[in-house]
C-alpha cells in the first residue's frame, strides 16, 4: 500500500505548476532548512508558519547543499529523501521540495510565494530572499 504523505514530496517545477494553476490555497507560505534531526522546535516552528497561510511549502537543502553549510563532515545524518519524508508526514506541511544551491533564492524566484517564514535565529532584513519577495509586493 503506498504511503499517502509521499505524494507531498514534489520537484520545484511541480510546486510551481500547482501554484500557477491555482491548485493550492493562498497565501502560499514558504520556509526552508536542512531539518536533519527533526525535533519539537522544528515542528512547532512549522506549525506556526503554516498558520500564516493556506499552503505551507517546505524546501530542504539537498545533501550536497547541506554539506556546504559546514555543519560537520558527517552531516546531514539523514539523507534528503528521509528528511523530506519526515516533513511530508506532518499534517501542517502541504508540500516538500528541494534546492541544491547555498540559498533558496532561485527556488523562491520560481515559486513566488506570498510569504517567507524563517526561524527566530535569522534576521529577515539581512537575508537575500527577503529582498526578492519584497520586490513583488
Amino acid at each position: 500500500m503506498p504511503v499517502r504523505f509521499e505524494s507531498k514530496i514534489l520537484s520545484p517545477e511541480a510546486c510551481a505548476r500547482h501554484i500557477a494553476k491555482g491548485d493550492w490555497i493562498r497565501p502560499i507560505v514558504f520556509t526552508n532548512g536542512v531539518f536533519d534531526i527533526l525535533h519539537r522546535g522544528h515542528v512547532t516552528y512549522l506549525d506556526q508558519a503554516a498558520q500564516f497561510g493556506g499552503t505551507l511549502v517546505v524546501a530542504i537543502n539537498t545533501d550536497a547543499s547541506a554539506r556546504r553549510l559546514g555543519k560537520g563532515p558527517d552531516r546531514p545524518l539523514n539523507n534528503e529523501h528521509d528528511r523530506a519524508a519526515m516533513l511530508a508526514s506532518l499534517g501542517c506541511v502541504s508540500a516538500v521540495t528541494f534546492f541544491d544551491e547555498d540559498t533558496p533564492v532561485q527556488l523562491i524566484g520560481l515559486l513566488k510565494p506570498d510569504l517567507i517564514v524563517k526561524g527566530g535565529d535569522y534576521d529577515m532584513q539581512t537575508l537575500p530572499e527577503t529582498t526578492l519577495v519584497e520586490s513583488w509586493g
